[in-house]
C-alpha cells in the first residue's frame, strides 16, 4: 500500500528523472491517490491511477526505476483509469507541487465535480477490492456542493452522456444522495 507520503515522494522522484532528462511530461492522477493528495482522506491505496499524453516510453522506464528504488510494485502508476475518462474533463493543477515551466512533472488532479462524476459512473461496492466509492461519493458531494439527487444525475450527465451512464448507476446515485439528503437535514437540525 502507498501511503500519500509515498505518492507524493514518488510523483518527485519522477520529477526529478524527468528534469534531469530535458522532458516535460503532464500527468493527470485521479481516483484514490488524487483523492489522497488532494483531501488528505485517503491513508493508503494500492496505486496511483494517472493518465500521460506524451513521453510515454520515458515515464514507463522511470516508473520501472522507482518502484526498484521504492521496492514498490512495478505497477504503482498505471493508466488503468482511462476507461472513465470523460470527454469533458476537468482539471486543475496539484496544489503544492512544485512544477517548474521548463522540464519535470506537471500534476493535474479533477475537480471536485468531476471525481465525484467519476465515482458515481464506477460505483463499485463498498469493501470489495478495497473500494471506497460510496463513501467518496458522500464526501465529494459536499466538496462539489451536490444539493440533490437531480443535481448529482445533472452533475454526473454534465461529463458523460445520459445512454453511458449504467441504469444501477442511476440508482445507486439516487441512493446515495438520498442518505446525503437526509444527513443533511439531519446535521442542520441540531
Amino acid at each position: 500500500m502507498l501511503t500519500r507520503q509515498d505518492i507524493f515522494e514518488g510523483l518527485q522522484r519522477l520529477d526529478e528523472l524527468a528534469r534531469e532528462h530535458g522532458v516535460m511530461i503532464d500527468i493527470a492522477i485521479y481516483g484514490d491517490a488524487a483523492l489522497s493528495l488532494v483531501y488528505d482522506i485517503r491513508e493508503a491505496t494500492r496505486d496511483v491511477d494517472a493518465v500521460v499524453n506524451r513521453h510515454l516510453e520515458f515515464l514507463r522506464v522511470a516508473t520501472a526505476k522507482v518502484a526498484e528504488e521504492k521496492n514498490w510494485p512495478p505497477d504503482w502508476l498505471n493508466d488503468g483509469v482511462k476507461g472513465f475518462l470523460s470527454e469533458k474533463e476537468a482539471l486543475r493543477a496539484l496544489p503544492g507541487f512544485p512544477g517548474s515551466p521548463t522540464a519535470g512533472l506537471r500534476i493535474y488532479t479533477p475537480t471536485p465535480e468531476y471525481l465525484f462524476a467519476m465515482k458515481c459512473l464506477a460505483k463499485r461496492p463498498e469493501g470489495i477490492n478495497g473500494s471506497h466509492d460510496i463513501s467518496d461519493i458522500e464526501f465529494l458531494a459536499d466538496h462539489a456542493r451536490v444539493p440533490d439527487v437531480e443535481a448529482a444525475l445533472r452533475l454526473v450527465e454534465s461529463f458523460y452522456p445520459a445512454n453511458q451512464i449504467p441504469a444501477k448507476a442511476r440508482f445507486g446515485i439516487e441512493e446515495i444522495m438520498q442518505r446525503v439528503v437526509t444527513a443533511r437535514a439531519r446535521d442542520d437540525s441540531k
